[in-house]
């Protein structure tokens, strides 16, 4: 069967006609903020106490858009006759975000919990030299990051928090011991 002329026109009317009569699902952003999903790439923060300065995050980063200084500072010894420890202190903790392409794998591959994604998404500058953040711009992100999703109930305990767990149990059980030893003297 021939299709009738023009008929892929009246098609596109009446769609046309259909939307027209719909009511319009635009949000007026800045005075209404958007629904985000949770756990939604904003932008990059950093919890600065976790970070060792191992430089993972910048050499794993494909756009190299990490920038990490640091020094070796020399801890002195816990005990008399010890050795001298030495750790890197950082100094300065940077991303461009005008080259970053937001693909977590710094994220990922932390092995200390450092880096998060923190939702906030409105960071935009006039200058795209000013999208290079410090550290003082990433900690105060990292407060909007959002909490974990709460664990199943039936789900195995961390192997972390089983450990602590049973380290504090056997220190409160010998001090237990110690207290009724001595409540025997």
């Amino acid at each position: 069967m021939a299709p009738i002329p023009g008929s892929g026109l009246a098609k596109g009317l009446a769609v046309t006609l259909r939307t027209m009569t719909k009511k319009s699902v635009t949000d007026q952003y800045p005075e209404a903020q958007p629904e985000l999903p949770p756990r939604s790439r904003g932008v990059i923060g950093l919890f600065e106490e976790n970070c060792t300065v191992c430089m993972l995050c910048a050499r794993e980063c494909p756009d190299w858009c990490i920038y990490i200084d640091s020094h070796k500072e020399t801890i002195p010894a816990a005990t008399p006759g010890g050795r001298e420890r030495s750790r890197n202190v950082l100094d300065r903790f940077a991303i461009d975000f005008s080259l970053c392409m937001y693909c977590g794998i710094c994220i990922e591959v932390c092995p200390f919990d450092a880096l998060f994604w923190s939702p906030e998404f409105e960071y935009a500058e006039t200058d795209i030299r000013d999208l290079t953040h410090e550290r003082d711009k990433l900690r105060e992100w990292m407060w909007t990051v959002p909490a974990p999703p709460a664990l199943d109930p039936g789900a195995e305990e961390p192997k972390e928090l089983a450990a602590a767990r049973k380290t504090a149990d056997k220190l409160a059980q010998q001090q237990a011991e110690e207290s009724r030893q001595e409540e025997r003297e």
